[in-house]
């Protein structure tokens, strides 16, 4: 009953403060959402410490729920499969080069820029970490997050190749944040001798190249059901069938579940949509998947905001992640433009699309995840409120100003007010 009363917490809180936005700030939806939440968790740490008993209760349901278990087992495939039928495949394969180099080599390389600075940075504080630490904080921050790119670069009408770019890098590098994050972990909790390159190789086969090849099967197996019957109620149960039951063997088999939804979206999105699907059948997906996007999202959101109700966020986390959003900023700019200079031949690019990129790379809901499932033998407290900074700043300041960043640098497609998703 517990869980069902938390999420009844969330889903009110959602759709109140889904109303409040809409009819008076009128922000872009997950931004607003999270501001909300945000606000309204500091009044109830206010009123929590005046003992005040609802607040109290609502504090401890929160408490008791897993952030980690909930958005990566259960949440973001739905969200993942929900955008990936909407991206072009075609358009993602003209820009496949760039999209790769950056979820990979650009990943990697700001992991180990952003865990050089904070291993100096950190003592100048106060809070001094072993180097594993800032490498395991690295890896859980620098992959941008698909949720929050998704949710917000839709409503900033940035230009459809540049889109491609950024949303095609956070689809993807999932799996190689996922290589990279348990790569260290292991490290950090049995000694580097238990990661060697074998048992790393073995981990990226099985989690990314396994996650691609599941992902490409359950694809086309959904396309070629799609396309043998026309019923557009049990296409859409097929879709729903898909994400869930493909997820759970994910699992099963221990490969990444993000990345086989987002290739089996990709298929049943473009191969599916235009072979598979009548025109009916293509609007009701449409609108499932979009209605049950915006929920997960709203709820995601709210949480985020929510979650300042159970951290321990001190005056120096606060210090520090300040900090840490510069430290990330520097290290995506290098992480962006090194793969791309290298690329330039073939994929030219000029400096407003540099900077479209290092500002359009926003960090979510994963990054918080990954820091959550760090056990207490290490430095989680210091960990999850520093990547909490970064989170809120990211989806907040960069999340508002995207749309604005992008019209100014004459990147934009649409000429009315940017950010405005009215």
């Amino acid at each position: 009953m517990e869980l069902y009363n938390t999420f009844a917490i969330l889903i009110v809180a959602a759709a109140t403060f889904g109303y409040l936005n809409h009819r008076f700030l009128r922000l872009p939806g997950t931004i607003g959402l999270m501001i909300l939440a945000l606000v309204s968790s500091l009044i109830a740490i206010g009123l929590g410490r005046l003992g005040v008993p609802w607040v109290l209760t609502a504090s401890q349901l929160l408490r008791g729920l897993d952030f980690h278990t909930i958005l990566m087992q259960v949440m973001l495939s739905f969200l993942l499969f929900a955008g990936a039928i909407h991206v072009d495949v075609r358009a993602l394969g003209r820009e496949l080069a760039p999209v790769l180099s950056l979820a990979t080599a650009g990943t990697l390389l700001s992991t180990v820029l952003v865990a050089m600075a904070t291993y100096y940075i950190f003592p100048l504080f106060g809070q001094p970490i072993e180097f594993i630490y800032c490498l395991l904080f690295g890896a859980l921050i620098s992959p941008t997050d698909p949720i929050a790119v998704l949710g917000i670069l839709k409503e900033a009408r940035i230009a459809p190749n540049l889109e491609i770019r950024i949303v095609g890098e956070s689809l993807f590098n999932d799996g190689v944040a996922v290589v990279i994050f348990v790569s260290l972990f292991q490290i950090a909790q049995f000694g580097a001798e238990q990661a060697t390159p074998a048992v790393i190789g073995e981990l990226f086969l099985r989690e990314a190249v396994g996650g691609i090849v599941l992902g490409a099967a359950l694809g086309y197996v959904t396309f070629w059901a799609l396309r043998s019957i026309d019923n557009y109620k049990v296409e859409v149960l097929l879709t729903l069938a898909l994400v869930m039951g493909g997820t759970a063997l994910a699992t099963t088999l221990h490969t990444s579940g993000p990345l086989a939804i987002v290739v089996a979206g990709l298929i049943v999105g473009n191969q599916g949509r235009k072979k598979g699907m009548s025109d009916l059948t293509r609007e009701y997906l449409d609108k499932f998947w979009e209605v049950l996007d915006e929920i997960l999202n709203a709820v995601l959101f709210v949480l985020i905001g929510l979650e300042m109700l159970v951290l321990n966020i001190s005056r120096t986390t606060l210090l520090v992640g300040a900090v840490a959003v510069v430290v990330v900023l520097l290290a995506r700019l290098v992480s962006v433009a090194l793969p791309l200079t290298l690329l330039k031949k073939y994929y030219p690019f000029d400096r407003p699309t540099l900077r479209v990129l290092t500002w359009g790379g926003l960090r979510g809901g994963i990054s918080v995840a990954l820091a959550l499932s760090l056990p207490n033998s290490m430095p989680r407290d210091l960990l999850v409120g520093i990547t909490y900074v970064v989170v809120v700043f990211s989806i907040i300041a960069q999340g508002l100003s995207i749309g604005l960043l992008v019209k100014k640098l004459g990147l934009s497609t649409d000429t009315s007010p940017a950010g405005d998703g009215h």
